[in-house]
């Protein structure tokens, strides 16, 4: 090959290097790189670190079953409980269907409805429907008492109030809702920063005094 076509091909790959390179500049120009705030694809089970300077995602806080009874609604719970009425009746004397009728349910043991036939898992679980056993059975009855044939859940917290409060006006004489429990109040002296409390103490000592 004589130098002539030598000096042509070297020029071409040189061209072609620089076309690559022109292209390669104007893409990053035109789409810069973004940083993503999270994953595109969330992994089930798999933790995924907070980007620098991310503010950490704190839980939800939990709201204890009283609390939620005590805001409940039992006109929207009654609302939800027509998923229910293909196997349960509510009013008195209502007649069994797939499922016990459930009038006067909360607080009643069990298993023991007269007249309904239980399965042998329900029938020996023992206890009484108080307010944490019918919110453990609804949020998933398999869990609550196993092999039982009841398959319809409530998986929000607010649809379980809502419902158990529906039930408690559908009885006789039911159980008082459990109590809200209050957080104690924290001591002055635990309140205060420690650079703020001898100041606190000196003015209340300078006040006794002048008194």
């Amino acid at each position: 090959m004589d130098g002539y076509k030598l000096n042509k091909f070297a020029g071409a790959a040189l061209l072609a290097l620089l076309i690559i390179m022109g292209i390669r500049e104007v893409n990053n120009a035109v789409v810069p790189d973004v940083e993503l705030e999270q994953q595109a694809y969330v992994i089930e089970g798999v933790e995924v670190e907070a980007a620098a300077g991310a503010a950490p995602v704190e839980a939800a806080p939990v709201v204890s079953l009283a609390e939620r009874l005590a805001v409940a609604d039992a006109e929207a719970g009654a609302k939800v409980f027509k998923k229910c009425t293909q196997c349960h009746t509510i009013e008195p004397g209502g007649r069994h269907l797939q499922g016990p009728n459930l009038y006067d349910i909360v607080g009643a043991p069990v298993g023991g409805k007269e007249g309904f036939n239980y399965s042998a898992a329900v029938r020996d679980a023992g206890g009484v429907w108080d307010y944490e056993a019918l919110d453990a059975w609804l949020k998933k009855p398999s869990d609550y008492i196993k092999r039982t044939k009841m398959v319809l859940a409530l998986r929000k917290d607010k649809d379980r109030a809502n419902v158990i409060l529906y039930l408690r006006e559908n009885g006789e004489n039911p159980p008082a809702l459990p109590e809200v429990v209050m957080p104690e109040a924290p001591a002055v002296e635990d309140a205060m920063p420690e650079e703020v409390a001898p100041a606190v103490e000196e003015a209340v000592e300078e006040a006794a005094s002048a008194s």
